[in-house]
């Protein structure tokens, strides 16, 4: 068995503060990174993955990020997939009762998880357990016991069901059975640090206290900040449409980038990309005195994105086709062909649902109402238009979205 060397305390500490909220306490996490340099042993770090959504945005890469950040500094890396948790549903953040998922869909979804982040995580290196094979084997008399370990009062506490209780929305028994259960995933893998978004701190906490219960030394938590989304306003989610899919298409990414406000740009630099110390705080410099042109430091976060969850020539690519089609006015360079049928006449609502570019007739009408729809570079404005189709003619949609139709 080969000896793990680790880089010396401040080194670590240097990359595992970066962009982090919180670590509590952040004294025994010195004690812990000394003692695994002293005797050579990795710290079991922990991040539990929410399987009821299964399609992933740079701003779940935040604390995927993270994590695999300590699995560079040598530590073993421990991805949970909540398979028998997502039956419960985690109620963080969430004013209502959320609803429940199969076992059978929470593996599914975990293993399109994982294999998305693989795209962060070193794949070879990351240690994948699933939570069923212990919270799946524990009897009612179990449950029992580990119920009394905690009280309501202490649950109560937690915001969104202090919010909840207060307006007399019901909160169900199970509900607060879920943060028991995640912190006996810190139990059963031995967790020496928990990561999580802001929004997950209590049950992080939880964590630390249920690990003493059994005579465990109780685990260190460290809290990554909610990604803002490229609207400015909203944490990064695919309801509010302001996200960036790591599996998007790199002209998607690249697209999305560039529309983020300003402010937002060393933040996507500090806690969406693998970008140097250094580089950060030449970016930082850079938007402090004006010396840079925030537009092309855009270019370079988007540039950057697109490398990280493709490769470089793709993010070339991506930039030549953005300023082809926004600067140029062209069209891009590979455009998707849809076979309508030469001389069929549909109403462009129709058009638009058909081709996949709106989700319903409403939203389609939204669309050209906004001006946002055009035909060979004719903007449509009228709903009724009927649209004769040529073999070859383009149908954009947004500032994105173009389709050939045959």
């Amino acid at each position: 068995m080969s000896v793990v060397k680790f880089p010396p305390l401040n080194e670590q500490m240097d990359i595992i503060k970066r962009g982090a909220v919180e670590i509590i306490p952040e004294e025994e996490l010195v004690k812990k990174i000394e003692k695994s340099i002293k005797t050579y042993k990795p710290l079991n770090i922990k991040l539990g993955c929410d399987p009821s959504r299964p399609d992933l945005h740079i701003g779940h890469s935040v604390v995927i990020r993270k994590l695999a950040q300590f699995q560079e500094l040598g530590h073993q890396a421990i991805l949970i997939i909540g398979d028998f948790t997502g039956m419960i549903g985690d109620p963080s953040g969430r004013n209502a009762t959320r609803p429940a998922l199969s076992l059978e869909q929470t593996r599914i979804n975990g293993e399109s998880y994982f294999e998305q982040a693989s795209k962060i995580l070193n794949r070879e290196k990351t240690k994948i357990v699933y939570n069923s094979d212990w919270l799946g084997k524990m009897s009612f008399e179990d449950v029992i016991k580990l119920a009394s370990k905690y009280t309501v009062a202490r649950m109560i506490e937690r915001d969104d069901f202090t919010k909840r209780f207060k307006s007399g929305e019901p909160i169900s028994i199970h509900e607060f059975l879920y943060p028991l259960a995640q912190a006996m995933d810190s139990v059963a893998i031995e967790s020496d640090v928990e990561l999580g978004g802001t929004d997950q701190k209590f049950n992080l906490l939880v964590g630390r206290d249920i690990q003493r219960e059994f005579g465990m030394e109780p685990q260190v938590i460290l809290t990554m900040p909610l990604l803002v989304g490229t609207d400015g306003v909203e944490k990064m989610s695919k309801s509010y449409d302001n996200y960036i899919g790591i599996s998007d298409e790199p002209s998607q990414i690249f697209g999305r980038t560039l529309s983020i406000p300003d402010n937002l740009i060393y933040n996507y630099f500090e806690l969406a990309t693998n970008v140097s110390n250094q580089k950060l705080g030449e970016v930082k410099t850079q938007l402090e005195n004006g010396s840079v042109n925030p537009r092309d430091l855009k270019r370079e976060l988007a540039r950057t994105l697109v490398s990280m969850y493709h490769n470089h020539e793709a993010a070339e690519i991506a930039q030549t086709e953005f300023d082809n089609i926004f600067i140029n006015k062209g069209l891009p360079d590979e455009i998707e062909e849809f076979k309508v049928g030469i001389n069929q006449e549909i109403n462009i609502l129709d058009l638009i649902v058909l081709v996949n570019f709106a989700p319903s007739k409403g939203e389609a009408r939204r669309l050209v109402t906004q001006g946002g729809v055009s035909i060979d570079g004719e903007k449509i404005s009228d709903v009724q238009y009927q649209v004769k189709i040529i073999s070859g003619m383009i149908l954009k949609v947004g500032k994105r979205k173009f389709i050939k139709l045959i």
